[in-house]
């Protein structure tokens, strides 16, 4: 029998939580599918602050390190906003990502089918189906750029560096333009080239990328027409391709549209199988133990885990059917609407576990 070894980093707020639940669903499709988990628990962000003073142990990054894939529940709250900036539970977060390699965010919008009518929009301009991968780059950048603060023209100031380097750029085009070639064979790349010098660079570098994938048709968007074009006709989306910044703000403007944060599932890959998978939404303090969380995009976080990282494909099928299918009766509260039946967090996690049993 295949075993693989998790890491779980259940983290803060509501993360041990829908953390629980994702891997009840785990053991149950890994019973199905004759293949074994060993799980390693490990602190990271607000709780290994508490723990061990900073919000990424050197154990932690060992463990996850020694592992097939790590899962994630969510960083951060009120009780470490007063932490210095290096030292918040959002810099384990982002140390991780570092310290793992990885530099590809993949973030799926999907609507599913029980859940057409949370979206925003009418539905109309969703169309039959809404399915848009975001590929996000999630090692440079901005976030990662030089900054600082300083004096100018005598008042105080601050600033942050946006910084591409053209092998950083390949490697992210590179992971999108395979991902098309998995799915609608249509790509459209991101920047502000029309003002940022280092967006000219990223434009650049994508249509030489361009040259290897002839299959896939490439065409670029300013990030404000792509935000806006989201919202308008969100159907002529496949796959995006993104910097660091812009990939963090389309791809929460895209969860909107899908209906509810609480539902979306992201994926971090490097070079090789080693993935970190979380839900995209935060630690939610004000509900945490409340048993209300939806821990339907951590299951799902699951399911990118076992395509992803584990080569379990027909597993991962069956996680996000089973989904589907709870969804037809079942709500959590920030989901629930009339007609269907209001759960808690580990009932949710219980009936998906029921529907893989069949």
């Amino acid at each position: 029998m295949k075993e693989y070894k998790i890491t779980l980093l259940k983290g803060d707020g509501i993360g041990p939580e829908i953390v629980n639940e994702a891997v009840k669903v785990l053991d149950k499709v890994a019973e199905k599918h004759q293949f074994s988990i060993q799980y390693e628990d490990a602190y990271l962000g607000g709780i290994a602050i508490d723990k061990t003073g900073v919000p990424l142990p050197e154990e932690t990054v060992a463990k996850c390190k020694a592992s097939d894939a790590v899962l994630l529940g969510a960083v951060g709250g009120p009780k470490w906003e007063n932490q210095p900036g290096n030292n918040r539970p959002e810099a384990g977060l982002l140390g991780i990502r570092g310290a793992l390699g990885l530099f590809a965010n993949l973030r799926p919008a999907v609507i599913f089918e029980p859940l057409r009518e949370a979206s925003p929009l009418k539905a109309e301009i969703i169309g039959e189906a809404m399915d848009i991968l975001v590929v996000r780059e999630l090692t440079g950048g901005i976030y990662f750029g030089e900054r600082g603060r300083k004096e100018k023209d005598g008042v105080p100031a601050a600033y942050d560096t946006e910084m591409y380097t053209v092998a950083e750029v390949e490697r992210i085009a590179r992971v999108a333009f395979r991902m098309a070639m998995k799915r609608g064979k249509k790509l459209c790349s991101v920047d502000k080239a029309n003002v940022l010098e280092s967006s000219r660079l990223w434009r650049e570098t994508v249509i030489k990328v361009s040259k290897e994938f002839p299959e896939v048709e490439l065409n670029h968007l300013y990030v404000d027409n792509c935000a806006m074009q989201l919202v308008r006709n969100p159907k002529q989306f496949d796959v995006i391709v993104t910097s660091n910044i812009f990939g963090d703000i389309l791809s929460d403007e895209a969860s909107m549209i899908s209906g509810s944060i609480g539902m979306l599932a992201s994926a971090s890959l490097g070079e090789g199988k080693l993935g970190l998978y979380e839900p995209i939404h935060g630690s939610a303090p004000d509900i945490a133990g409340q048993g209300i969380a939806n821990p339907l995009a951590t299951i799902l976080s699951v399911a990118m885990m076992l395509r992803y990282s584990l080569d379990q494909d027909e597993a991962a099928d069956d996680i996000e059917k089973a989904v589907n299918e709870v969804l037809k009766t079942y709500r959590t509260p920030d989901i629930y609407t009339d007609g269907t039946k209001k759960v808690s967090c580990a009932e949710m996690g219980d009936l998906v576990c029921a529907q893989l049993q069949g």
